[in-house]
């Protein structure tokens, strides 16, 4: 039976290191684009806040103030739609590098599994050889299991993706159009 050297224990262990060490720096890098986007919305809010308000001061009449509600409405509701867009970009990118992360660990421990079933299986005599034959099937076939349904689940975040992007472009659409009437409902 092969044996495993200390050499080999320490390579894979260093491996396993070094790809947690990578995620965690995904997550770090992802966790800092959050932040950043989370402190210009704030301060663009705020911005937009503060000209309302200076704007709101000089209000004459009601026909004015709902005129003023109207102009800061859209700009206020293109701004969630985009904000949502820039949060989902950062956490399909910071998804992507833990995807590759987990296919290459994937790809290595199949690989690696898979030689030392092999090994085995050369070195046994034939009579034992056939349950190991058998388990080195069930093994393939559960790879194969494993591959078809991350397939189904990168097809379905696609679908998702994609419906999100129509949902928010309908929903800007919407906004400006309900916009359009209340101003001329105003007039």
């Amino acid at each position: 039976m092969t044996q495993w050297s200390p050499e080999q224990f320490i390579k894979v262990q260093m491996a396993g290191i070094e790809t947690l060490t990578g995620l965690t720096g995904k997550a770090f890098e992802g966790f800092e684009k959050l932040l950043e986007l989370n402190l210009q919305t704030v301060k663009t809010a705020l911005a937009e806040t503060r000209e309302g308000a200076k704007k709101a001061l000089f209000v004459k009449d009601p026909h004015e103030l709902v005129e003023l509600q109207i102009e800061l409405l859209q700009p206020a509701a293109d701004n969630v739609l985009a904000y949502r867009r820039q949060l989902y970009e950062i956490f399909a990118a910071t998804r992507a590098e833990f995807e590759k992360g987990a296919e290459v660990q994937y790809a290595a421990g199949k690989q690696g599994l898979q030689d030392f079933l092999g090994s085995v299986v050369n070195i046994t005599p034939a009579g034992p050889a056939a349950p190991l034959a058998a388990w080195q099937e069930a093994v393939n076939a559960t790879a194969t299991l494993y591959e078809s349904m991350q397939t189904t689940a990168k097809q379905a975040v696609k679908l998702a993706e994609s419906s999100f992007s129509t949902a928010a472009e309908a929903a800007s659409k919407g906004m400006q159009r309900r916009a359009t009437q209340a101003s001329k409902a105003a007039v």
